[in-house]
């Protein structure tokens, strides 16, 4: 079954641009000009990918993420945001908010659809269904399910491969350019796209609670995470 795209822009020309060639990647394309829109899309369809623009008319990009991250029946949806806002501060509050990249117009489609395939690998998921225990925290990859003292925790797509990574590493310390790669499938890491995994490591903590000091920072080398305990 081909995969769902939502393209969200009330720039037709936009539009036509990136279903034109995500649909060349064989995914099924479907469009909202609107927040209003694109959230009930979203809710109808539950795409595996959106690609949302940050500037809409009604509700915009930053209030669709915040809403979509918040229902559990959308909260796994990929996003990339599309945002003309060439500030940092723009773009992390987009990934603050909870979406997984961005790409800045005007954007090569080259790029856009290397980030659409980045944001959409699963990573190497297990042939098992052996389910990882480490104190409160469950992490089943097969299902892309974790659990906090029995009580589930909704996860991105980054933040849940984020998470995976740093347990495989099984105690070792990954730097910024190992986690990008791994999770992101970037080279050569940019500020910017550093400044990413900060955010992502934070909504981690977040969501994880109790077990959050699992997830440790070793200064300025990256982040590794606590296995004993």
């Amino acid at each position: 079954m081909a995969l769902k795209a939502l393209i969200v822009d009330d720039e037709q020309a936009i539009v036509d641009l990136v279903r034109f060639h995500l649909e060349k990647e064989g995914m099924a394309c479907f469009e909202a000009a609107n927040g209003e829109k694109a959230l009930q899309l979203a809710r109808e369809h539950r795409p595996d990918l959106m690609v949302l623009d940050l500037m809409l008319p009604g509700v915009d990009g930053l209030e669709i993420c915040r809403l979509l991250r918040r229902d559990q029946n959308t909260a796994s949806i990929a996003i990339i945001m599309l945002t003309a806002k060439a500030e940092e501060v723009d773009r992390i509050v987009g990934l603050e908010m909870g979406a997984d990249d961005y790409v800045v117009k005007p954007f090569s489609p080259r790029e856009l659809v290397a980030r659409v395939k980045a944001v959409l690998r699963r990573g190497q998921v297990p042939s098992t269904d052996v389910v990882q225990r480490l104190g409160e925290l469950e992490v089943d990859e097969a299902k892309r399910q974790v659990r906090v003292g029995n009580v589930p925790v909704e996860l991105t797509v980054k933040e849940f491969d984020l998470l995976c990574a740093l347990i495989r590493a099984k105690g070792r310390v990954l730097n910024r350019e190992q986690i990008l790669e791994s999770v992101w499938g970037y080279a050569n890491a940019v500020d910017i796209e550093s400044r990413t995994i900060d955010v992502h490591i934070r909504r981690l903590r977040e969501k994880l609670g109790q077990e959050s000091q699992r997830v440790v920072t070793v200064k300025g080398v990256g982040y590794r995470f606590e296995v004993e305990g």
